[in-house]
């Protein structure tokens, strides 16, 4: 599946998020700097991007239809996801927010029957309610015990607060992520593409960052040159590449909850990444044989998902909409 191996792919370049975020905790930047900074160095690669490809006009057009649909989910999608990871970063490495943060992959599963899509029908527009995925989030669980083997080990070693602290911003961030990729995938019905959907909600979500950063000038005052650097670089690999590549993955499979539960299932490869990283880049010790066997059970439930996902189709039980 095509799908997978392009959410994994993202998952290398969000890996950078995990990494410098923490990289810049130990060396006394802000996370407040890290969030904001991260969206504000977004948005001119994006504007150029989508300007390129003449598409700006109907992105503007799109956002000015539904204004308040745009800044609420990508306030969610953007602001609940990447601020609390931020935050997270000071009080916990990188794995263990990475290691955290698969909780996307079950809160991704079990939002599904919440949303809703319409399509034509002979009857006309319906609304269409998306099954629960019972095998999916099977394969999820499964996934996300293999991310728990991998915490035990450090886990031990961690004060009761940072393990909290660490802990309870990403899951607030691990629901909020698909939760607003798939309502903002909702709103935009497939009229526009990825870019314009990333720049649209770069866009509609500054109002927030930029409270965030005037709160920052005052409270900590500016970013260091260090951490300047850092976040160009999380902006470009993370923000840029790692959102866009899996915004498409995500795009071509949002149709059939399974198969876009096994897109979102390829950030547990997050972690992964995040370990090997932290070991070349940070000093941090080599994974333990209860870590190793954590990976290894991530890697077959990946296995599973593309397997069980190939040919799935999607069933969905359909609501009849008013006419007006």
């Amino acid at each position: 599946m095509k799908e997978i191996f392009i959410g994994i792919l993202a998952s290398m370049f969000f890996a950078v998020t995990f990494i410098l975020n923490r990289s810049m905790e130990l060396a006394g930047g802000s996370w407040i700097w890290s969030s904001s900074l991260r969206f504000l160095f977004m948005l001119p690669f994006l504007f150029f991007i989508v300007l390129l490809r003449h598409n700006l006009k109907q992105l503007l057009h799109e956002m000015l239809k539904h204004p308040l649909q745009w800044l609420c989910w990508s306030f969610v999608g953007f602001g609940l996801f990447y601020a609390p990871l931020t935050y997270a970063a000071a009080y916990g490495p990188g794995w263990l927010v990475a290691g955290t943060w698969q909780l996307t992959i079950v809160a991704g599963t079990l939002l599904g029957p919440f949303l809703t899509k319409t399509i034509q029908t002979e009857d006309g527009p319906q609304k269409v309610r998306n099954k629960f995925q019972t095998k999916a989030l099977s394969i999820s669980l499964m996934i996300l015990f293999g991310v728990t083997l991998i915490q035990i080990p450090k886990a031990n070693h961690l004060h009761v607060v940072e393990l909290i602290m660490g802990i309870l911003p990403v899951v607030i961030a691990a629901f909020a992520y698909p939760l607003g990729n798939r309502k903002m995938m909702e709103v935009c019905s497939g009229k526009l593409d990825t870019f314009q959907r990333v720049l649209g909600m770069t866009l509609a979500s500054l109002p927030f960052w930029l409270v965030l950063s005037t709160v920052g000038l005052l409270k900590v005052g500016g970013p260091t040159s260090d951490q300047l650097i850092q976040s160009l670089i999380v902006a470009i690999c993370s923000g840029v590449i790692a959102t866009t590549l899996f915004f498409i993955a995500t795009d071509r499979v949002k149709d059939n909850q399974g198969k876009l539960a096994a897109v979102e299932a390829t950030q547990s490869t997050q972690v992964l990444f995040v370990m090997i990283g932290e070991v070349l880049i940070l000093s941090t010790p080599i994974p333990s044989d209860l870590a190793i066997t954590g990976l290894c059970i991530i890697i077959i439930g990946m296995f599973l998902h593309s397997y069980f996902t190939k040919n799935m189709n999607t069933q969905s039980t359909p609501i009849r909409l008013k006419k007006s």
